[in-house]
């Protein structure tokens, strides 16, 4: 892509990568003193409160229809600023599953089966970005780079027509709205509420206050109580790892190890077995340690209890960074730096299942917008920190630059251990606001 479109900033090749990251995380408007917004620009912090008021099943087809259109264009881009307007656009499109996805676990699983279910849904968003660059690497190298947009947009053209045939509407509160909206008709009894509207304020469920609360909710949420600020720093600081991690490998194989540009995928193997051995762990103990934890606080269940395992995850990340930077800076055997994000794999799994899980719990019905704010800072730091990778290991070299990433990683390893110790005193004292 870079041969073809004269590109020479390192800067420029990482953001084609990023951008699309950003657009998991945009969501801005401008509108004046009326409402709506006059123009809007969907991300998961609209997309996720239009899930909770419209349903989950809608909102995730338009978006995955939108994701798929913009592979298209990404296969036909003209120059590489399409192409980062093109990926960006298909990263609003994406953002839907990612968010929705909390919304939709919280809507099918009880407390002590979201553990696992979580630790499911987490594959995609972390095994993706391993198995696209070594899928990727061989189609770029043997059809050219165009035909990895050929080959996403048969790939989502299929997933998106399979959830638009097959996809169910989870969210009770959307559906028993519908029945009561059904049942008036054929009874003609316009008296009839659903049961989660019996308590409002009719003024308060008008289209117009509904979509307007429901913008708000994600910011409102992430801000009210200092618990989900705190963990979505250290999430989004691990997150940003991972995508520092996947746009900078590639050029480390190629200029110290010597790779094939095809083969640098393969140098992905090390992170997503770790992701695997991660996934193993987290879906089999996550639920039985919450049901013991609960079952010794007296059968009362604290949303606390999902962060118990996080500070052990949590020391893998710095171990990992240690290993991977020196061993490669001292050009050591390749498969030495390979193993050494292994560890990072598995506490990245670790990390994530037990916050995301934690969000779910704690928000409840509302879920989905609390996947919103979390997606949307994350992505955000995703998006800038590997714009800095290049700059940082040239100044610093592999092995100081990585440890200074693994000194940040354990200095911010308390988060979570604070979080599980005094959260609920802090959830007490800042409650979350919902409305």
């Amino acid at each position: 892509m870079n041969v073809e479109f004269h590109n020479t900033s390192p800067i420029l090749s990482t953001l084609t990568v990023s951008i699309f990251i950003l657009g998991f995380a945009v969501c801005e408007f401008t509108s004046n003193a009326s409402y709506p917004p006059n123009s809007l620009q969907v991300g998961p912090l609209i997309l996720s409160p239009l899930s909770e008021i419209y349903g989950r099943r809608p909102v995730l087809n338009y978006s995955n229809a939108f994701l798929t259109v913009w592979q298209l264009a990404g296969a036909l881009a003209p120059n590489l600023g399409s192409l980062i307007a093109f990926r960006f656009l298909a990263g609003l499109g994406g953002s839907a599953c990612l968010s929705i996805g909390g919304g939709v676990i919280a809507d099918l699983f009880p407390i002590e089966q979201r553990g696992l279910a979580n630790a499911v849904f987490v594959v995609g968003p972390l095994f993706g970005p391993v198995i696209g660059p070594i899928i990727g690497g061989f189609i770029a190298e043997r059809a050219g780079w165009r035909w990895v947009y050929w080959v996403l947009l048969i790939a989502c053209g299929v997933f998106s027509l399979g959830f638009f045939i097959l996809g169910k509407e989870t969210n009770a509160v959307v559906l028993i709205r519908a029945k009561t909206k059904k049942l008036r008709k054929e009874s003609g009894n316009e008296d009839l509420t659903s049961a989660y509207d019996a308590d409002k304020d009719p003024a308060t469920l008008t289209s117009r206050a509904v979509l307007k609360r429901g913008i708000i909710r994600p910011f409102r949420m992430l801000f009210s109580s200092p618990i989900f600020p705190l963990l979505a720093l250290y999430m989004s600081f691990v997150f940003s790892l991972v995508y520092l991690i996947f746009t900078t490998i590639t050029g480390l194989f190629i200029s110290v190890y010597h790779w094939d540009p095809e083969l640098c995928g393969l140098a992905y193997l090390g992170v997503g077995l770790g992701f695997m051995i991660g996934m193993v762990v987290v879906a089999s103990t996550s639920d039985p340690t919450v049901v013991r934890l609960t079952k010794a606080n007296n059968g009362v269940y604290a949303p606390e209890m999902r962060l118990a395992t996080c500070l052990f995850y949590a020391f893998f990340v710095p171990i990992s960074f240690f290993w991977y930077g020196w061993s490669a800076d001292k050009h050591t055997h390749w498969i030495v730096p390979i193993l050494g994000l292994l560890p990072f794999g598995f506490g990245t799994m670790g990390i994530f299942a037990a916050i995301q899980t934690y969000f779910i719990d704690a928000a409840g019905q509302y879920a989905a917008s609390a996947m919103a704010g979390l997606t949307a800072i994350r992505c955000l730091f995703a998006a800038f920190l590997p714009l800095a990778g290049p700059y940082m290991y040239s100044s610093l070299g592999l092995g100081w630059g990585n440890s200074l990433l693994g000194f940040i990683a354990l200095g911010l390893i308390p988060v979570p251990a604070l979080i599980y110790s005094f959260g609920g005193k802090l959830r007490a004292k800042y409650p979350i606001r919902i409305d």
